[in-house]
């Protein structure tokens, strides 16, 4: 059986963090969490990253940012400029959003038009958690 066969739920059975891209001894910072996260997911992706996720008080450059992000929780242009803040040049936002049908399920045309004005570019998009969604953003690239 392959490592990436569907799960019972629709989602690849590979580890959700190593399918996200992370690697061991990247530092990953966590941002929006509340109670209604999946804490499965987070696991997995401390175990690929061998360590703990860090928080916005970190105070170092982070290779990469998990941004919980709900529909109600405000300025999302705002908050992917503030995810910027620590992330390493070429580093990538992952923005985890509730499904569709979920409460607190973001429209992706919200995502769509907050990424350019927050100078990002949304890459990919990928089911990572029986009610959670991905989308990998990157800094856009210069015309200069």
């Amino acid at each position: 059986m392959s490592a990436t066969s569907g799960g019972p739920d629709g989602t690849a059975t590979q580890n959700a963090g190593a399918r996200l891209g992370f690697k061991a001894g990247m530092v990953v910072q966590e941002l929006g969490w509340d109670d209604d996260v999946d804490d499965d997911l987070r696991v997995e992706i401390e175990d690929t990253v061998d360590g703990d996720l860090v928080d916005g008080e970190y105070g170092n450059v982070v290779d990469s940012v998990l941004l919980w992000w709900r529909d109600d929780d405000g300025d999302l242009v705002d908050t992917l400029m503030d995810s910027l803040t620590d992330l390493v040049a070429g580093g990538v936002i992952w923005l985890l959003t509730p499904k569709v049908g979920r409460p607190g399920a973001v429209d992706p045309a919200d995502i769509a038009e907050a990424a350019p004005v927050a100078g990002l570019t949304t890459t990919t998009t990928a089911s990572v958690s029986h009610d959670w969604a991905a989308t990998r953003l990157v800094a856009a690239k210069s015309g200069h």
